[in-house]
Order: C-alpha cells, then sequence, then structure tokens
C-alpha cells in the first residue's frame, strides 16, 4: 500500500502517478507479469461515488447551497479521492497477487 516491492520491501513499486515500474530495483521482481487490471477503478467509482453523492445529498438538505458551489466541492473532491484510492487500491492488488501467487486462470482441455 505504501509503494513497496511485496517481496523485499524497497521502494520504487510506482513509476508514475499511477503507473507500475517495469522491475523492482532491489531484487527485480518483474512488476509487468501482474495483472492488476481495472478492479480498483471499479470498485473505487462505486465507493467514491457513492460516497460523494450521500455528501451532495447532505449539503444540499441543510444549507442549499447554489449549484456552482456544489460543482465547485464535488468535482475536485471526486478527483482527489479518486487518484489518491487508486495508486493505494492498485498497489494492494499487485501484492495480494503476488502473496496468493494468482495467475490467469487456464481451461484443461480433455480429450
Amino acid at each position: 500500500m505504501r509503494g513497496l516491492c511485496p517481496r523485499c520491501g524497497a521502494p520504487g513499486l510506482f513509476a508514475g502517478l499511477l503507473r507500475f515500474a517495469d522491475r523492482c530495483g532491489g531484487c527485480g521482481l518483474d512488476y509487468r507479469s501482474f495483472n492488476v487490471g481495472d478492479g480498483a477503478a471499479a470498485f473505487l467509482i462505486l465507493i467514491v461515488g457513492g460516497l460523494v453523492s450521500l455528501l451532495a445529498i447532505l449539503v444540499e438538505l441543510k444549507w442549499s447551497p447554489p449549484l456552482l458551489v456544489h460543482l465547485l466541492l464535488w468535482v475536485p473532491l471526486t478527483l482527489i479521492l479518486t487518484v489518491g484510492l487508486l495508486r493505494v487500491a492498485k498497489g494492494l492488488l499487485l501484492a495480494l497477487e503476488y502473496k496468493n501467487a494468482a495467475r490467469e486462470g487456464r481451461i484443461v482441455k480433455r480429450d
């Protein structure tokens, strides 16, 4: 969750804001072999969307601010929460995939 290698704990899991590095600088673990996919983004859209919607409804019912106030509050909050939590969620999914030796499913053909 802190951007550390799941094998050796060296920093440098991410090469950018949300992009994984190709390899660990400490132990050489190939991060490209892991498939985190879009699962983290899908869950975060639902969680952050639900939370922000609830907050927007509560603010509207309590204070009834103009539409511009809603836009200035909820659009930046949604972007900050989604991007900030996406980095944590992707790192966590990669670490869990490594820990559980998860790989893509394969269908065994029987003759």
